[in-house]
């Protein structure tokens, strides 16, 4: 298993310089490599904790947050997250899930790419129960399938035109933190996860070092539209892979 911790590595270098944790690069990779399903989850939250956290601090130290916008999100998010980690679901239902959520992700990740353009926006006041039951549902949906959210909810602010881009990276980055923490309780609370996530540990160095290093360095090795052409590009070939797998 030499290979798929190098490209965890070049996955949390990219991620890490446009502020998110690369879940579903993650959960892309890892299907490809045929890992157990079950572990699937656990391996791209710990990722995405490893890989966000860096960068939550320093957007929050430079002042680029907005907690007011944040915190309905997380309302809704912890909790479902939480209770996501804890459900236990059959191969078949979470390839199908997979496949749901890799599918939009890949759609999302195109959206997204002109989300740092750095236009100055008119923002719009979002709707305090809108912003809870968006953040219930990605909570939920990360919790059962190991992603941060924040490939979701960063378009989702985007288009609502809730705040600065800045702002809106710097939200998106917190979301994915607290809620792959939350999400990451609910699985430990499962029988023998902690003791098999351990087996794993080179893809978690190698995500802390690629994410500080990108991190560190702030590489810009690709712009923002390739890389979201590129990542997009490797999940929605896993998608598709996924579908004539489960429905031919």
């Amino acid at each position: 298993m030499i290979i798929l911790p190098i490209l965890f590595f070049i996955t949390a270098i990219l991620y890490s310089s446009v502020g998110f944790g690369g879940g579903s690069t993650y959960l892309a990779l890892l299907l490809i490599w045929d890992i157990p399903y079950y572990i699937f989850p656990v391996i791209a939250l710990f990722c995405n904790i490893i890989v966000v956290t860096g960068n939550s601090i320093n957007y929050v130290r430079a002042g680029n947050h907005n907690f007011k916008l944040l915190l309905p999100f997380l309302i809704g998010s912890i909790p479902l997250s939480f209770f996501g980690g804890t459900l236990i679901i059959n191969k078949e239902t979470f390839e199908i899930l997979l496949f749901l959520v890799l599918s939009i992700a890949g759609i999302f990740l195109l959206i997204n790419n002109k989300s740092y353009e750095g236009k100055n926006l008119v923002t719009k006041k979002l709707n305090l129960f809108i912003s809870i039951f968006i953040g219930s549902i990605l909570g939920l949906i990360s919790g059962i399938i190991g992603i941060g959210g924040g490939i979701f909810l960063s378009p989702i602010l985007f288009i609502l035109k809730a705040d600065k881009p800045k702002v809106i990276i710097t939200t998106a980055s917190l979301f994915i933190l607290i809620n792959s923490i939350s999400g990451i309780l609910g699985h430990l609370s499962k029988e023998n996860v902690l003791n098999e996530i351990f087996l794993y540990w080179p893809l978690f160095l190698a995500v802390l070092i690629g994410g500080l290093f990108g991190n560190y360095l702030n590489l810009k090795v690709f712009s923002n539209r390739v890389l979201a052409i590129i990542t997009s590009t490797l999940v929605i070939f896993v998608a598709i892979r996924m579908g004539f797998r489960i429905f031919i």
